[in-house]
């Protein structure tokens, strides 16, 4: 049951153009920044914005073309069976809990004891079990949002879209519903398509993930390549990491302006064009007037100025006059002790296995 799309659609003056495909149980994290278009791209795989151009297909099922023998095909939202969660709940309001979700198999057919039979154990699954009686005015939003999730999962979609599901969730609330979609990916055997502002979500969640700017994909592959080593600057903001640019030196390194890099992945050759990839956190730091260690001698080791400090749960984030493109996290007990403030000057080493080296 793979949804396969290739189309181009407009929403405003805003045009997105995108081609994409999840396969049965895979669930395709879709990163970017606000605007980019990750909430059209659903919204034109739900049915709920008509394409101009190209197609939609869900198992073999045309859901949208422009071009079908000179007549167009455009499935209804209600007709998809494509499942759509947004960022915000959107509960019928004169409904128990229960009934919000016992909504979908009713209306697929499914008898009311039975509909609420299956309701109930959805809302056991999403931990508000005891609070099906309640209607939504009397629901917290993170509990709205799990009512709504259940919704979702109990009409049984072949496909199912979800936009931010886990923004407005607490910490512990929002582990549960990553583990909830977890499940619906290992064990409904459907394409999931997640849009999410957090990298944690591709991780935890997705073994492909698809980058959109500005209307486009701009990268997509594997998880593990798209946040571990972005392709440009602009990705890795988004995934949190390091990106350097550099030419191929000798001995399988790098020289990225002052700084010889190595790490694991490809060998760069002599001259030929890389990229290096590293978290912050990554990054070990000591007084660049301390005795010098071996590992801070040659490689992935440089020294620089502190000139900002930016707080992080339980520590900061620096950057340097040296190398302000680069970031720097350390935990407080590690800034304490070396007493980091703008002005000091630090030495900087990364371990090689925490490099990712790239030939561009």
């Amino acid at each position: 049951m793979t949804l396969s799309a290739d189309f181009r659609a407009r929403a405003g003056v805003f045009h997105v153009d995108m081609a994409l495909d999840a396969a049965p149980g895979e669930v395709l994290a879709v990163l970017g920044p606000n605007g980019s278009g990750k909430s059209t791209l659903l919204a034109a795989l739900a049915g709920h914005l008509p394409i101009d151009d190209g197609r939609i297909a869900l198992d073999g099922r045309m859901l949208d073309d422009t071009a079908a023998g000179g007549r167009a095909v455009h499935v209804p939202p209600a007709q998809r069976r494509v499942g759509l969660l947004g960022q915000r709940a959107l509960l019928f309001p004169h409904l128990s809990a229960l009934e919000n979700v016992a909504f979908g198999p009713r209306a697929q057919g499914v008898s009311s004891a039975a509909a609420r039979r299956d309701a109930k154990g959805w809302l056991d699954r999403v931990g508000l079990g005891d609070l099906a009686p309640h209607r939504p005015a009397q629901l917290s939003g993170g509990q709205q949002q799990r009512v709504a999730l259940a919704r979702a999962l109990a009409a049984r979609p072949d496909a199912l879209l979800l936009d931010e599901p886990f923004a407005a969730l607490d910490v512990e609330t929002a582990s549960q519903a990553r583990r909830l979609v977890a499940e619906q990916r290992d064990s409904a055997g459907i394409p999931l398509v997640l849009v999410t502002h957090d990298p944690l979500d591709a991780v935890v969640l997705a073994a492909r993930t698809a980058i959109v700017h500005d209307g486009r994909i701009v990268q997509e592959g594997p998880t593990t390549e798209v946040l571990g080593h972005p392709r440009s600057t602009f990705v890795a903001a988004l995934a949190g990491v390091n990106l350097v640019s550099g030419d191929g030196s000798a001995d399988d390194t790098v020289r990225g302006d002052d700084i010889l890099w190595c790490g694991i992945g490809d060998a760069v050759p002599t001259g030929a064009a890389g990229t290096v990839a590293f978290a912050p956190g990554s990054v070990r730091i000591q007084r660049a007037d301390a005795p010098a260690s071996a590992a801070s001698v040659g490689s992935n080791a440089w020294e620089g100025t502190v000139v900002t400090l930016e707080p992080l749960p339980g520590g900061m984030r620096l950057r340097t006059v040296e190398h302000p493109e680069i970031a720097v996290d350390c935990p407080s007990t590690v800034a304490v002790a070396a007493g980091v403030a703008p002005g000091v000057r630090l030495r900087f080493t990364v371990h090689p296995d925490d490099v990712s080296v790239r030939r561009a």
